[in-house]
């Protein structure tokens, strides 16, 4: 049985990050004499017990008024305690109903709180936007793109909206669209051009594009602007996509054998309830035993995980599975009947890098976060190995169920960047809370991709 998620997930509780010594290391001297008292505390989860301390300490370093090495150790002492405060007083609060009075006056710096709080703005919070960043696409593309999100931004902003700053980010991205159209198309390949150019057109003048979407801001309607915009990201998404055709970067030598894909697939899921229950239909419509999931591949990020998987689909591997439910997942079963002859790594692309990384996970603490974050409703990703977690399992792959509640500081779950995610799921959403233990996946079809998919000699 492969290993498929941390008990974070299935029984949620925030004393594992107490007793990770590496947080512990990282903020308090190995030597320091409340080392172990403060471990104590934080495994008990005390509040009062962790204000006694804080003003004993303050106590005692107001009462040592000549300048000494304890009096300065005390000093630093302090200053970290408030640190580990931040983030122990934080999840204490999430854990107990109970108010937490007499913190108010407590001070912790912004620039020691960040180190608790990693920058999560600007982190994918829906399957689309995680692969429209994904695509490794021409530069100025992804500028127009940048500077059109920021508006999504803006848009949550309630009552009186900067209708100003959206259009400058506009007008900014039109200027980048004309001015720089001839290296925008030069870089689609030669047999894609005539599509890259319908897809030009309708992104600068077209009814969803840039030009109206100005219109619309400077109506200041703030609907049509969000429809407008949506349209508009979703030609850009497209035109990226005509842009790049294959991967990006060279795999280690050590995988270049192994299936492989290189670029985006679509695997389309019927999914059946064997208990004489029905899905209930999104709107109007008539309930039935069986709906349709789609889920989004990337091999931009993930072309190893994302290509065993496809294989698997191909060959017909998850027709007729069980699935199993557990807190926050949907999982398959763990064996498909036969071994692919390899050892899937872990494989995860950090943002801001080339490619990805493997057989390591990412220290979301210290701010690395993925291009395909796990804390997405209805993220997809391979559960480890039972042999080893720097290894996928060769199968077994889960719907994540991101619930907001039940994760960390930024909204992120505590397994962030611990699993391969390789896709999201993009229509059939609401179907995924249906679903119940016992339900099977009657059948998968890779139903767009197939020809991105590269698969080793012996099995071509």
């Amino acid at each position: 049985m492969a290993s498929p998620l941390s008990s974070s997930i299935f029984s949620p509780n925030f004393t594992h990050l107490y007793q990770n010594k590496a947080f512990f290391h990282s903020h308090l001297p190995l030597r320091s004499p409340i080392y172990a008292t403060l471990n104590r505390i934080a495994l008990k989860k005390n509040a009062s017990m962790l204000l006694d301390g804080f003003s004993v300490m303050q106590e005692l370093t107001k009462r040592l008024t000549a300048p000494s090495i304890l009096s300065t150790y005390l000093e630093s002492t302090v200053k970290q305690f408030q640190s580990l405060m931040a983030v122990i007083i934080i999840f204490t609060e999430i854990a107990s109903p109970i108010p937490l009075y007499g913190l108010q006056d407590l001070s912790i710096s912004p620039a020691e709180a960040v180190l608790y709080s990693p920058e999560t703005k600007t982190l994918p919070r829906t399957g689309e936007l995680a692969l429209r960043r994904a695509i490794p696409a021409n530069t100025n593309m992804k500028t127009i793109q940048d500077s059109l999100e920021d508006i999504s931004y803006l848009l949550r902003i309630p009552q009186r909206k900067p209708f100003g700053t959206m259009e400058g980010n506009v007008k900014k991205a039109l200027k980048i669209a004309t001015d720089e159209k001839a290296s925008i198309l030069a870089s689609i390949p030669a047999e894609l051009k005539e599509e890259g150019s319908v897809l030009y057109t309708s992104l600068v003048d077209g009814k969803g594009g840039l030009q109206k979407l100005l219109q619309y801001i400077k109506d200041k309607d703030p609907d049509k602007v969000s429809v407008c915009l949506a349209s508009t990201l979703d030609t850009i998404a497209q035109m990226e996509l005509l842009q790049a055709p294959g991967l990006s970067f060279l795999l280690p030598q050590q995988y270049v054998k192994y299936p492989r894909l290189t670029g985006r697939g679509i695997v389309e899921f019927t999914v059946e309830k064997v208990d004489g229950s029905a899905f209930s239909p999104e709107s109007a419509g008539e309930a039935k035993s069986t709906a349709k999931i789609q889920v989004v591949i990337d091999g931009f990020s993930a072309p190893l995980t994302a290509g065993n998987f496809a294989k698997l689909v191909v060959d017909g591997a998850y027709d007729g599975m069980k699935l199993t439910c557990a807190n926050q997942a949907i999982l398959s079963d763990s064996e498909v009947g036969k071994t692919t002859g390899y050892s899937v790594p872990l494989e995860i692309k950090p943002a801001g890098q080339f490619e990805p990384l493997y057989r390591t996970t990412l220290s979301i603490q210290d701010g690395e976060l993925p291009v395909l974050p796990l804390s997405v409703y209805g993220a997809v990703a391979m559960a480890h190995s039972d042999v080893s977690d720097e290894n996928s399992s060769p199968s077994q792959f889960f719907f994540y169920l991101y619930d907001k509640r039940n994760s960390g500081l930024g909204g992120l779950s505590f397994d962030e960047g611990q699993f391969s995610v390789f896709g999201y799921t993009t229509v059939g959403r609401d179907i995924l809370p249906q679903i119940k233990t016992g339900d099977i996946i009657r059948s998968a079809k890779l139903v767009e991709g197939q020809d991105r998919l590269v698969l080793p000699p012996q099995d071509n």
